[in-house]
């Protein structure tokens, strides 16, 4: 079983990821793993992606899809399917994605998109708050801390509705072109992430079983 999970930020998929590698045994790839692999095995590409990092530059698609190119031809993948999270970032990539599984001989299965509206997802993602004093984190809707008031408080830059608003619209803009790309392949699966977490799961499991 090939598949792919994608989600906006805040959307769970890394907690769907977690459950489905544990229940299906599908090896879980993500593009930070890779490249933490890659440069700590010095392959061709993980030397060739450090020299990037190392200037604080960014690393080529080229350079990306070598790591993924490498990381899909071992044997792992071969006996055991894979869960690629966190690539395709671009259409570009999902392109590429496509000429390597095509030379390496692997079909995609299936396109997990766990799917929860954008509004929702500010409200999730900037409600985080940190104690000034203590460092603790905690959420102004969902975990609030008893004796909140505002001057024992702080938001991250990161955090602040405004932020996390542009941080969507970016990861939107980015990932509608490729959703388009594999429903034209009749791959994709839109999953309902605004709900708790094993009931999401219940309905990725169904996908999956039915792509067996």
């Amino acid at each position: 079983m090939n598949l792919l999970i994608m989600g906006l930020p805040g959307a769970g998929k890394g907690t769907q990821a977690a459950k489905i590698v544990e229940e299906f045994g599908v090896v879980h790839i993500s593009t930070g793993d890779m490249f933490r692999a890659a440069m700590a095995n010095k392959t061709e590409m993980g030397v060739l992606a450090k020299s990037f990092i190392d200037k604080g530059e960014l690393v080529p698609d080229e350079v990306t899809n070598g790591i993924v190119k490498e990381r899909l031809a071992q044997a792992d993948i071969a006996e055991k399917g894979f869960l690629l999270d966190g690539y395709p970032r671009t259409i570009e990539q999902a392109h590429a994605l496509d000429e390597t599984l095509a030379n390496l001989g692997i079909k995609l299965d299936g396109v997990i998109n766990i799917s929860v509206d954008p509004s929702s997802l500010v409200e999730r993602l900037s409600g985080r708050i940190i104690n000034r004093k203590t460092g603790e984190t905690y959420h102004k809707v969902f975990n609030p801390p008893a004796d909140y008031n505002e001057e024992d408080y702080y938001q991250r830059e990161d955090d602040k509705p405004k932020t996390v608003k542009r941080r969507l619209d970016i990861n939107i803009a980015q990932g509608e072109p490729i959703l388009e790309h594999y429903r034209k392949a009749g791959l994709v699966s839109d999953i309902e992430g605004n709900q708790a977490i094993d009931a999401v799961f219940a309905e990725v499991e169904k996908v999956i079983s039915s792509l067996k």
